[in-house]
């Protein structure tokens, strides 16, 4: 059924109560492969990194990365799960072109980890999500299809595969089904996604970037009637790779099946293609049941038995978990909840602490972090780490601005020249003649001069209006194109005008 008008999302959650499941998938940042020893670096050219065993060649034997391992086993333990004692892999067969084995190499019945939760903040309310598994297996190499509108392949004329990215090792987290959300679900979700971002990065198992596919988020939704106890038929939209777009699939996708449902309609068990430039979904294939893909044990792969001793050694290894480290800094810098759940939203925690890390203020940093900067990602429509800025740079604006060479004003600018790619701060500050006029005869002179043009705003000041000297400051800014320290000039008309301050 094609839907032409949503629902409202108040007239959704009115009639309806939304069930969510979310599956990530981690790429892990080993030296090598999965399975076998061909090298993971990105910009190779492509099909440079492959070999028998990833290529699914005849007699070719997959040998397990221990790091791989490792780092599985650090995801369930920093998720809370049980580590399992012994578990194999298993096949998932299914023909895809970007396949070259026709199988996937997976976990099925018997995940490394399972039966953890994660807690997450939102609006000062702690949801608790639980985790259902976390198991290990290899990424699928990249299909690019060529000639077509959509990128897709439908209507493309061809169709290119590399297969460098077979093979990498992936850590696919499942939840539980999410319920009790309500209205928030959307940010249940995006909390839930962000703050397993962090998770990620802090265990040093990945850089996690979305935007280079290093962790992608499958959205499955369903909604079932407000009191009823029986999930509805879900959707799954898959690879969503931004924490605002993972927001935007479950809002679209709870008012789709609303109005679906609404007239008298049924959902599809399907995957659906999430679409950044309007936040919309639209239909990829009939979802397979799991009996489809034919699981059975993989014969060539010996089980995995992490020794009990090596599990708790990884435990007791465990880094400062970000939850714990929020409430550690957010003390440090004197926030509110609200406040550090805005950094946190915002994805600027890092982003804040590599700039206190090059020399500028907690207050500072956070202050272009959350406001020019975090004003300037929304406009984009990207994340903050993915402005062209860096922590060293921002840094060096605040010490400008802390030893009067700019003012906020020409920090703006200079911000604005770094994001347009006119080099560092003190480039964009020569280049543009940004500096702040702090020479006296000069400022005295546009004082003087200010005062000549506005003698009744003079004679107030002079009879003890002080306030409106505001008027002759803002007269000096406008003439000195912004460029004036405001504070001196205030005391230089002050000064000529015979009043105290």
């Amino acid at each position: 059924m094609t839907v032409t008008e949503l629902v409202s999302y108040e007239d959704a959650l009115a009639t309806y109560d939304p069930v969510m499941g979310l599956e990530v998938h981690v790429e892990l940042g080993t030296k090598t492969k999965m399975f076998c020893g061909c090298s993971t670096a990105l910009g190779a050219e492509p099909n440079t990194q492959t070999c028998p065993t990833c290529l699914g060649l005849p007699g070719s034997l997959p040998v397990v990365n221990a790091t791989g391992v490792e780092s599985a086993i650090k995801i369930g333990l920093a998720l809370n799960c049980e580590i399992a004692e012994w578990c194999r892999f298993a096949r998932k067969n299914y023909f895809y072109p970007d396949m070259p084995k026709n199988f996937q190499t997976s976990q099925y019945d018997e995940p490394i980890a399972f039966n953890g939760y994660l807690d997450v903040d939102v609006d000062g309310e702690v949801f608790r999500v639980e985790i259902e598994r976390a198991h290990m297996e290899e990424d699928t190499g990249k299909s690019t299809h060529v000639g077509g509108a959509t990128g897709r392949i439908h209507g493309a004329q061809h169709s290119l595969l590399d297969y460098n990215r077979a093979g990498i090792p992936l850590i696919e987290i499942v939840t539980k089904p999410i319920v009790g959300a309500g209205e928030k679900a959307p940010e249940v979700a995006k909390a839930y996604v962000t703050e397993l971002r962090e998770l990620i990065k802090s265990l040093g198992v990945s850089e996690a970037r979305m935007e280079m596919g290093q962790m992608r988020c499958d959205v499955n939704l369903s909604l079932r009637p407000q009191g009823a106890d029986k999930f509805g038929t879900r959707s799954e939209t898959k690879n969503v790779n931004s924490l605002r777009s993972v927001e935007r699939a479950v809002r679209f996708e709870i008012q789709r099946h609303a109005a679906v449902l609404n007239d008298g309609g049924t959902i599809i068990q399907e995957t659906r293609h999430f679409h950044e430039e309007d936040g919309s979904t639209t239909s990829g294939r009939v979802k397979e049941e799991a009996e489809d893909y034919r699981y059975f044990p993989e014969p060539d792969l010996v089980p995995v038995a992490p020794a009990r001793t090596w599990v708790e050694e990884l435990r007791g290894g465990l880094p400062e978990l970000p939850r714990v480290r929020r409430n550690r800094l957010r003390e440090e810098w004197g926030l509110s909840r609200h406040e550090m759940q805005s950094v946190l939203n915002a994805g600027a925690i890092d982003l804040i602490t590599a700039t206190m890390d090059a020399g500028a203020p907690a207050d500072q940093a956070r202050k272009w972090w959350m406001g020019e900067l975090a004003r300037r990602a929304n406009e984009d429509g990207v994340e903050l780490a993915e402005l062209s800025i860096t922590p060293a740079q921002v840094a060096r604006v605040c010490a400008l601005v802390k030893e009067g060479s700019l003012n906020d004003k020409l920090a703006r600018q200079t911000i604005e020249g770094v994001l347009a790619g006119e080099g560092d701060p003190d480039e964009v500050v020569t280049k543009r003649g940004l500096k702040v006029v702090s020479d006296e005869g000069a400022l005295g002179t546009a004082v003087d001069e200010a005062i000549a043009a506005n003698a009744a705003i003079a004679d107030k000041i002079r009879g003890g209006k002080v306030a409106a000297a505001g008027a002759l400051v803002g007269a000096v800014m406008k003439a000195t194109r912004g460029q004036a320290d405001a504070a001196r000039v205030r005391e230089l008309i002050l000064e000529k005008l015979g009043v105290e301050g």
